[in-house]
């Protein structure tokens, strides 16, 4: 498909380079001459330097000509405007990234007004995240597939877990509703088969219908137990949102932001949550909030540096869940060896949601894809298809 990216930022380029290793036609449209040159000379795509919501760079660019337009700049109208005029220009389908919350609740109203196909939240997404990692304390992650039905957790392999070096044809006659889809030991991406044996450490994926997977890791002595309580750490956008998904649930929420005016509009915005204003990042604060007896601890400020040390220390204290938010893509791998397991990133999520509406958009003739979940930083995908009547 003819793909056009407007705004390349690091997820502009995150998703410049994947799309051009399915073989897509890619093109980038950014101000900055800076960013356009650098991204010319690492990346197999087209680069043009201009304004994304300019009719004539988009015509230039051959807009009419495109399946797709995703306006991903960090301005949420520009990015409203750029698929406008895309889709006036006779581009089929268009994404935008929206951030504002007023936005995003009216959505419906400006997929009829502006004709915008999609929109996808990053805030909102991460917030999504983290709500299903919350189901089992224990798992770094959870995907959902077959509208909810079917989940893939990964978790990490102890010494005392009895599926530790046993083969898989053994453990599929103890476990027959679930399947052990693939393993990370060490840096390795392994696809298991029927002789593989589990180790102590392995980061191990299982798959299988919504209770069938609870089942299998309440055999298995896991705590699936729904979280109680939960410490945020930081009042921006993801922190609402989860607050928003939470709070209904019966999670008993405090909030620690230390903007005094912000902590005033999340108190009158957020039934049910305990705002208090504090640095969450101070570790006094956090011993008198007693962090080590909380059900989540989740570390979403603005910087990177605050949330990984926050959250360490949480961990330290004996949280029971620690989640941190990380901005920086390229951090991501060093985590684990921090300590730090359950990472959520915005940019991230939205990678992989824009990743897996575009590969869903390319029909094949023998399937149409659904989602798509990229794990162990790429080196595994999981795919959710349709098969069509002639499909072999």
């Amino acid at each position: 498909m003819n793909i056009m990216i407007v705004g390349a930022g690091k997820v502009g380029i995150t998703l410049a380079e994947r799309l051009s290793e399915d073989k897509h036609d890619v093109t980038i449209i950014d101000r900055n001459e800076e960013v356009i040159r650098k991204a010319s000379e690492t990346l197999d795509v087209l680069c043009i330097r201009g304004n994304g919501a300019n009719l004539q760079t988009l015509t230039d660019a051959g807009v009419a000509e495109s399946d797709v337009l995703i306006a991903i700049t960090g301005n949420d109208e520009l990015n409203l405007i750029c698929c406008l005029a895309a889709k006036q220009l006779g581009c089929k389908y268009t994404i935008a990234r929206i951030r504002d919350p007023e936005y995003t609740e009216s959505f419906d109203l400006l997929s009829k007004k502006l004709n915008v196909d999609q929109t996808i939240n990053p805030d909102r997404a991460a917030a999504l995240e983290i709500s299903r990692m919350l189901r089992f304390p224990f798992a770094l992650n959870v995907e959902a597939f077959a509208r909810g039905f079917v989940e893939m957790v990964d978790f990490r392999v102890e010494i005392s877990d009895h599926i530790v070096n046993v083969p898989l044809h053994e453990l599929h006659r103890r476990y027959p509703d679930v399947q052990f889809t693939a393993v990370q030991r060490g840096k390795e991406a392994l696809i298991p088969d029927g002789r593989f044996e589990i180790h102590p450490n392995d980061l191990v994926y299982v798959t299988g219908e919504r209770n069938a997977v609870t089942r299998f890791f309440k055999e298995l002595g896991k705590d699936v137990q729904r979280m109680k309580s939960a410490l945020l750490i930081g009042g921006g956008h993801v922190s609402y949102y989860l607050s928003k998904i939470l709070a209904p649930m019966g999670v008993r929420i405090r909030l620690i932001e230390i903007k005094h005016d912000k902590c005033v509009r999340l108190a009158d915005q957020l039934d049910k949550v305990t705002v208090i204003h504090a640095d969450g990042t101070d570790q006094e604060t956090l011993d008198r909030e007693d962090v080590g007896n909380c059900g989540a601890f989740i570390c979403l400020t603005d910087r990177d540096e605050e949330n990984i040390m926050t959250g360490l220390y949480g961990k330290r204290c004996g949280a029971k869940k620690v989640i941190v938010k990380i901005n920086r893509l390229n951090m991501l791998g060093v985590m684990g060896d921090l300590g730090l397991d359950s990472i959520v990133s915005p940019k991230l999520a939205t990678a992989d949601s824009i990743l897996r509406s575009v590969r869903a958009l390319s029909h094949s003739q023998d399937s149409v894809v659904q989602k798509v979940y990229g794990r162990m930083d790429g080196a595994v995908e999981a795919y959710e298809c349709t098969a069509l009547k002639d499909a072999p």
